[in-house]
């Protein structure tokens, strides 16, 4: 049998990849996607706040598809995060984007045009207070200013969620619908009393205020069955160490994120995203560790999403 050495085998990989890339220049041209050969194919990629982890996960990605794709351009768009994602997505608006899974609708039927190419990791709900102030437990939140997420975010969804699971609906809490950047500014002004974010970890906006200032993160473990209870299998208890931020361990509330796509995206051009996610995690998990954390096992794992077909037809011949 002939031996390959492994200057070959890494030499016989690039050709194998250069080959794929200019058949998927070809495949976009074809498929209507550039005008003339020229032209670059745009890729907006829906993030979020720039100290949270879509928008380290997107930067990165956007900096592998640039490099790795001739003829593509990729860049990032700011967000309110995911609730919008999915409406930039759906409407065309962007090709790319991340969401939380408990935005999505439950009903097929009433999904946007929208498909998955991986879940990617799990989001975290943090609550998040002064150290040695009265919000000890969610209940502490009654009758106090808490900001609950950008309207048109995930995070606003799943705390709103919490909220009504915990009985604190309608007017018990005065809510502020303020970003990640903006929530942490208002906490330390004393202008509210805690947030609510969700992200993977760690959030980077939350990493440094605990840097600042002394922190507090509210343990929410107790919800995880509630809201399970009342809105589906996807959420899960998780832990947040005290190695991530310097805090005493607390357990809260997960559920699962995913990179969504436009639908109509050729499948040559999804086949090779969904490639470059899979082969570049160590690069991804060094923009941010959350994005290091996928596996194509997991991440084929994507209801109520159907996987783009370009998505599964490279997990398929990768055989997770």
């Amino acid at each position: 049998m002939q031996r390959v050495s492994r200057t070959s085998s890494g030499r016989a990989g690039r050709c194998r990849a250069g080959a794929a890339a200019l058949a998927l220049v070809a495949a976009l041209t074809t498929a209507g996607c550039r005008d003339d050969p020229g032209e670059p194919v745009e890729i907006r990629i829906a993030t979020g706040s720039p100290t949270a982890v879509y928008y380290a996960f997107g930067q990165s990605l956007a900096t592998i598809l640039n490099r790795e794709l001739p003829g593509v351009r990729a860049s990032v768009v700011i967000t309110a995060a995911s609730a919008e994602n999915v409406r930039l997505v759906g409407s065309g608006a962007a090709e790319l984007g991340f969401t939380q899974a408990d935005v999505l609708p439950s009903s097929p039927t009433q999904s946007p045009p929208v498909d998955a190419v991986a879940r990617v990791y799990d989001d975290q709900l943090h609550l998040v207070t002064t150290d040695g102030g009265p919000v000890r437990t969610v209940g502490d939140l009654r009758g106090r200013r808490v900001s609950v997420g950008a309207a048109g975010s995930g995070t606003e969804v799943t705390a709103t969620r919490l909220l009504e699971v915990a009985r604190l609906g309608d007017d018990a809490v005065h809510r502020e619908r303020l970003g990640l950047d903006d929530s942490v500014a208002a906490l330390r002004s004393g202008r509210i009393d805690a947030f609510f974010f969700s992200g993977g970890l760690p959030v980077r906006g939350i990493e440094e205020l605990a840097g600042r200032s002394a922190t507090r993160i509210v343990d929410l473990g107790e919800w995880t069955e509630p809201l399970r209870a009342r809105y589906g299998q996807i959420y899960v208890s998780r832990d947040i160490p005290r190695s991530v931020y310097g805090m005493n361990p607390v357990t809260t509330v997960a559920d699962p994120n995913y990179l969504i796509v436009r639908a109509d995206l050729p499948e040559p051009l999804v086949r090779e995203v969904t490639r470059l996610l899979m082969e570049r995690r160590a690069e991804l998990g060094a923009a941010h560790p959350a994005a290091g954390r996928m596996s194509p096992r997991s991440a084929i794992a994507t209801a109520p999403l159907p996987l783009h077909p370009g998505a599964a037809a490279w997990y398929r011949a990768a055989k997770p």
